[in-house]
């Protein structure tokens, strides 16, 4: 027993101290006085050639992700002291003053290459990004205010040593290598905060923004902490900062969309709800489409099979159905995922480039639909 004490009071001590004692203390501004650096919220330090994190916050990852132009991504959460968060299935209630952080980063080669890969294990040294091995390109903020969450995004500077918020957002010209040594040219888009608001408020009756990822379903997942592998939601329970946490067996799981040892529906549906979800539901802002891709959704038809669209246009790519079964090559789903046209493609923010991967998922998933629309 006292064994035990002892290496939670170690863990805590780590967590508090973030192994560095010299690490700064993260500041929480007021809705009013945002700074212009990134650097002045305390929440990440350029030091040592390493995007380091400050004191107290802690990082996570998600089961399946939302597709940003193979962006690589660094999340982390930030509590006040003696709060927490409350659990809920669909939704956590976070507390006040809470922030979220999320860095888009590309792995690169010796020569600054950017690198098309799905491989992390180059990207961090202990849990800190390594510059040596990673250009940054932007860090994304959502402030818990009183009414709802404030978004916020930084761009860095060429240098890697400070980013600076950018309201109306930014693009940069950009070109990646694949394992195969092709090269993909694309203007890499950083949202406006009016962009960051369509997404995150997946009710349109409220006018609440909210978190996209950091969900139960998404967050059930072991992470590699620097004191080794732990359930996430285990581990903020055990910081004192998630409360009402049920029993692991019925906390909800989303399934990894590229494990290939899990069933295609878990993986397609898991892969549309992140992806889609927070617009195609019904509340969200794609409602009037009829067509709902959120992880609750069980009617077939509202999922799309033989849906017929709401409108006509150039969406369509003149096919008839959102997913027609056995014919990806006749739904509209895989019409929009495969476009970068801005009038036809969805998502419709968020990307530039085609996700191979993630097209492929639903044109597996599609094709071993039996049935038809006759």
């Amino acid at each position: 027993m006292h064994k035990k004490i002892l290496i939670g009071l170690l863990l805590l001590i780590q967590f508090v101290a973030g192994c560095d004692p010299l690490r700064q203390q993260v500041i929480l501004h007021q809705p009013n006085a945002v700074p212009k650096a990134l650097s002045e919220w305390h929440l990440l330090t350029v030091k040592k050639d390493a995007l380091t994190l400050n004191a107290g916050v802690v990082p996570y990852d998600l089961n399946s992700a939302l597709f940003t132009d193979y962006a690589h991504k660094l999340r982390t959460l930030w509590l006040p002291d003696n709060s927490s968060v409350r659990y809920g299935e669909e939704a956590f209630d976070y507390p006040l003053g809470t922030i979220l952080s999320k860095t888009f980063y590309y792995p690169k080669d010796a020569d600054g290459t950017l690198l098309r890969t799905a491989d992390y294990s180059r990207d961090f040294s202990g849990q800190d990004l390594n510059l040596n091995r990673v250009t940054l390109v932007e860090t994304r903020l959502l402030v818990k205010r009183s009414d709802s969450w404030q978004p916020l995004v930084y761009v860095w500077n060429q240098a890697q040593t400070e980013a600076v918020l950018e309201i109306a957002g930014d693009a940069q010209s950009l070109q990646m290598v694949d394992i195969k040594g092709a090269r993909n040219a694309f203007t890499y888009i950083v949202p406006n905060t009016n962009q960051c608001a369509a997404c995150h408020m997946d009710d349109q009756q409220q006018k609440i923004l909210r978190p996209l990822g950091p969900k139960a379903r998404y967050l059930n997942k072991n992470y590699r902490y620097q004191h080794g592998s732990e359930n996430q939601l285990a581990y903020w329970q055990r910081l004192g900062w998630l409360h009402g946490l049920p029993q692991a067996s019925t906390i909800p799981r989303a399934a990894e969309y590229n494990n290939v040892d899990l069933t295609l529906e878990a993986r397609a549906r898991a892969y549309l709800d992140i992806n889609c979800g927070h617009c195609h539901n019904p509340t969200g802002s794609a409602d009037t489409s009829g067509l709902m891709l959120h992880r609750g959704e069980s009617n077939r038809r509202r999922l799309g099979l033989c849906k017929p669209p709401i409108a006509a246009g150039m969406g369509t790519g003149n096919r008839l159905f959102s997913i027609a079964p056995g014919s990806p090559e006749e739904s509209i789903v895989t019409f929009r995922m495969e476009s970068t046209d801005p009038g036809a493609m969805m998502p419709e923010l968020g990307r530039s480039l085609i996700h191979d991967e993630g097209v492929t998922l639903l044109r597996e998933w599609i094709a071993s639909m039996p049935g038809d629309c006759s």
